[in-house]
Formats: C-alpha cells, sequence, structure tokens
C-alpha cells in the first residue's frame, strides 16, 4: 500500500502538470477561436507552448531528453487534450518518447508519431539493417519531423528512429480532417535503432496507444456533455428553454451517462497502467475494455450531442464538430473496438470460466 504521504505528493504532481496543460489549451486552444482560424496559425503557437512545458515528451527519461514525468502524469495531459480536441500531434509524440525510451534513444526536437498504428501492420528489418514494410492509418505522419517505429527481425524486435523525409508518405484524413497517413518504408535507413526490451511486443505499443485515445475520447465526451447543457439552457423553443423539455432533459441523462462511463473505464485503464510493472492480464483486461467502451460511448454520445442541438450543430461554423468527429475518429487507432472485442474474447476463452469471475472482480 502506497505511503499517503507519498501518494499525496504524487498526485499534487499530476495536478500541478494537469493545470499546466490546461492554462495552456484554455489561453492557445479555445474552440471558438480555432474554428475561425482557416489558416491554422493557432497551431504553432500552441505547439511552442507545449514544448516549452516538456509535455510532448513527458514520457522520457531526462537522461534521454525528457521531461521524466510520471505516467500518470502523461495521462492527464492526455485527458486535458480531449476536453479540447487538440488537433496536434501531442498524443502521437509522448507515444513516440514513451517508444523510443524503451531501447534508451534519445528523443529528437519537434513532432514524432508512432507506427504501427494498427495492431495488424508489421515493419520488417533488412539483413542490412534498413526498414520494409506499409503501416496504414498513421496519425500525423505528415505533420511529424520522425517517426518511432517497432520493427521486426531476424533477432526479434527492435525499435527505431526514423527520419520521415526518408519515407513515402500518402496523405489521408480522419472524420475529423486530421492526418491520417499511409507511410511506406522502403528499404529506409533508420537514424537509430537497437534490440526491444525482450518481454516487449507490438500488443504493449497498441494497448499503450489505446489507453491514450480512450483518454481522449473521454475528455471529448466530457466536453460534448458541457456544451449540450449549456446550449439547452440557451435555447428557446415554445417560449421556454429547451432544458425544460422531457425529452431534452432525459438525452441529457443519456449523454452524462455516457460521458461518465467513458471516463471511469479510461481512468481505470490508465490508473492500472501507470501503477503496473508489466503488461499482464489486469493491463490487458483495463486497456481493451477502456477503448470498447469509450469507442462505443463516442458513437452513442455523438449522436445524443448533435440530437440536443439540431442542425446548428451540423454547420462547419459551430464548434460541436470539433469534438463529435475526433471522438468518432479515435475509435479506430491504435486497434477499433471489434478488433479489442475479439481480443478480449480469445483472453476469456483461453484462462477458461472459472477464472473470469475471479479476475473481473479484482478489478
Amino acid at each position: 500500500m502506497r505511503n499517503r504521504k507519498t501518494g499525496n505528493a504524487v498526485a499534487e504532481s499530476e495536478n500541478i502538470v494537469a493545470e499546466t496543460a490546461e492554462k495552456i489549451f484554455t489561453d492557445l486552444a479555445d474552440a471558438q477561436t480555432i474554428n475561425l482560424d482557416k489558416k491554422g496559425n493557432w497551431k504553432a503557437l500552441l505547439w511552442q507552448a507545449l514544448t516549452e512545458a516538456g509535455l510532448p515528451l513527458s514520457w522520457v527519461p531526462e537522461d534521454c531528453g525528457g521531461s521524466g514525468a510520471s505516467m500518470a502524469e502523461g495521462f492527464s495531459v492526455l485527458g486535458a487534450a480531449g476536453r479540447f480536441a487538440i488537433a496536434v500531434p501531442l498524443a502521437e509524440t509522448m507515444l513516440a518518447g514513451w517508444l523510443l525510451s524503451h531501447a534508451k534513444i534519445a528523443s529528437p526536437e519537434g513532432a514524432m508519431t508512432v507506427a504501427p498504428a494498427t495492431p495488424k501492420d508489421r515493419i520488417a528489418i533488412g539483413a542490412d539493417g534498413t526498414l520494409s514494410g506499409r503501416a496504414r492509418g498513421v496519425p500525423f505522419a505528415k505533420d511529424s519531423k520522425h517517426i518511432a517505429v517497432l520493427a521486426s527481425g531476424a533477432n526479434g524486435l527492435s525499435i527505431a528512429l526514423v527520419d520521415t523525409a526518408n519515407c513515402r508518405i500518402e496523405a489521408g484524413l480522419n472524420l475529423a480532417g486530421d492526418g491520417s497517413d499511409t507511410v511506406t518504408f522502403s528499404n529506409v535507413a533508420p537514424a537509430a535503432i537497437k534490440p526491444a526490451p525482450k518481454d516487449f511486443d507490438q500488443t504493449q505499443l497498441m494497448l499503450m496507444g489505446g489507453v491514450a485515445r480512450s483518454l481522449q475520447i473521454a475528455g471529448a465526451l466530457e466536453a460534448m456533455l458541457d456544451i449540450s447543457v449549456r446550449y439547452s439552457n440557451e435555447r428557446v423553443a415554445f417560449e421556454k428553454k429547451i432544458s425544460k423539455f422531457q425529452a431534452v432533459q432525459h438525452n441529457l441523462a443519456k449523454l452524462a451517462g455516457e460521458s461518465a462511463a467513458a471516463l471511469t473505464a479510461a481512468t481505470s485503464a490508465a490508473d492500472t497502467l501507470a501503477n503496473s510493472t508489466s503488461f499482464d492480464d489486469a493491463v490487458f483486461l483495463e486497456a481493451a475494455s477502456a477503448k470498447i467502451r469509450c469507442s462505443e460511448a463516442a458513437e452513442k454520445g455523438a449522436a445524443i450531442a448533435h440530437q440536443v442541438h439540431g442542425a446548428i450543430g451540423f454547420t462547419i461554423e459551430h464548434i460541436l464538430h470539433r469534438y463529435t468527429l475526433r471522438a468518432l475518429a479515435w475509435r479506430d487507432d491504435f486497434g477499433s473496438e471489434s478488433y479489442w472485442a475479439v481480443e478480449l474474447g480469445k483472453m476469456v476463452a483461453a484462462r477458461g470460466a472459472d477464472e473470469l469471475w475471479p479476475l473481473v472482480a479484482s478489478r
């Protein structure tokens, strides 16, 4: 059991990091301001502030050029990023730094992303040490200077740092209009490559990415609820606020339920991962379940939020779509809900019926 004094210090540290992120997002990532900035000038200012605060490299140890923040502190940043529907590669750079740190590779400056970003894609290491393969749905690849790559070779898995300029990138967009690119590695010489730890595998990368996306979805749902409640208290129909109508109240209650369920699942998975020394069955159960539940909540929550807003919520001028479309897009990154549902089913079947309840009840 954690010492109470130590636990309080850790919680206070998490709060400071989260508050720093919230302040930066509040000052430089206001949804309405961003919505009106058609040239995207806000991105450079936001990224500079995030970099100066050391947030993109939160999970990178100081001896590898990072901030040395705890896992929990980094997760708090992602929750805040979700609440502002941040459309810069913050989560991706954090994941890339986390991956590189497993091989003690120093993280470079600038935006990064990770590959593969889907469970079934593989990058191979040739006999000459170059990388070959195709990674689909890589978030913000075109906007990133480097890619942290998990690759497999004759001697097992390795972690590599690759200059994006050396790859062929087919630009793509997700539902929210953010980069979701296809990256082709054709005998690419990495800037650095080292063996991955013996117990490390691609599933761990997918689980880590899945928890990151779950936290972002949960944050976006919180924002959707806040925006919808505020709108319902402002919009007047038939001479009274629409928040007074029973159907609207019912919808808002359902949205609150979906938001609470997503937040509970995501934070539980993050807490389990932050306090675990390995990616054991408990982490797998929590992370996979969080991605499944948050993805379901994104679909249901987005529909409810738009129903409350009516036609105005679908317009490009309104900020609602910034949250709903990103929450929906994030469902597919690092394994979709259907993928993780199948994998979770396999784990339960492998353990046997007698082990299911003790595993669930222990969480």
